[in-house]
């Protein structure tokens, strides 16, 4: 079964997020936790959690539904020592909010080098600070996402994906997030049949079906290749319509969330619909 919803807002209170889920005909959701700009925050209140699972409960949004979202500001490939302690402080506080929410898994960009180490180097430092937050933790998946490449940020091809999970000591507990607009940009052809099918054969390859663990679907204000993370609303950028189809009549993307994070909210209900309507 297909699972779509939106990177929706929890202002007010992370017990609102599947209610604004729910409110746009969502089957999943994705949220942040805490202030996304913000390297911590206050933390979680007991009757925020209760609620948030009573809400989770009361919308029918189980733990495989829900794909939340770390800070932007965390690198955990930092080339600097101290940056880099306060990104596994941040990462480890974000992962432990996870925990108390009952939540299984956590998405995030995997880090950027800033031209001061080597891209190898870069991506066993992101392994070793998942390793570390992962040995203080239990039940929380760290979901990798694809990067468009933009800048110095890694995770922008399948092989660099595979060189961190390689280097994750419990590869139970490491998973991927795979963003078409994020996919397009930095080189995989997934605008037509032909380059999608490419592409999932190379996923598959090289980093492999198990470790998916959710999806963003956007569509790209920004070319093929072009290296620039600029999400678009369905049908309004370079993508076009093959790709999500073929999301949505593919069974190896089931029983995971399918994440809308185009720009324009209000467009949300209406997209969700337009997917389910995908389906052949």
């Amino acid at each position: 079964m297909k699972y779509i919803g939106a990177h929706v807002s929890a202002q007010g209170g992370v017990e609102n997020a599947p209610i604004n889920a729910n409110l746009i005909g969502a089957k999943a959701f994705a949220l942040f936790t805490k202030n996304q700009r913000q390297w911590f925050s206050n933390p979680l209140t007991i009757s925020g959690i209760k609620s948030f699972r009573e809400n989770c409960e009361k919308f029918d949004y189980r733990p495989f539904q829900i794909l939340p979202h770390d800070s932007y500001l965390i690198n955990l490939g930092h080339p600097e020592e101290g940056p880099l302690k306060k990104s596994r402080e941040s990462f480890l506080d974000e992962i432990q909010r996870c925990e108390q929410l009952g939540l299984d898994r956590l998405n995030f960009h995997p880090g950027s080098h800033l031209n001061s180490i080597s891209i190898e180097a870069c991506l066993k430092r992101i392994a070793e600070s998942i390793n570390i937050v992962l040995d203080k933790t239990k039940g929380v998946t760290a979901v990798i996402e694809n990067t468009a490449g933009q800048g110095t940020n890694l995770g922008h091809t399948f092989e660099q994906i595979r060189a961190i999970i390689d280097n994750v000591e419990d590869k139970s507990r490491v998973g991927v997030c795979i963003d078409t607009c994020h996919a397009f940009t930095s080189g995989y052809n997934v605008k037509t049949e032909e380059g999608i099918n490419e592409t999932f054969r190379k996923f598959d390859s090289i980093i492999g079906f198990k470790y998916l663990k959710g999806m963003h679907l956007n569509d790209s204000k920004k070319e093929l290749g072009t290296r620039v993370d600029r999400h678009d609303n369905l049908g309004a950028g370079f993508l076009g319509e093959e790709i999500f189809s073929f999301i949505m009549n593919d069974s190896r993307f089931d029983d995971m969330p399918l994440i809308l994070e185009t720009p324009e909210e209000s467009l949300w209900e209406a997209e969700i619909k337009k997917l389910y309507s995908l389906i052949k």
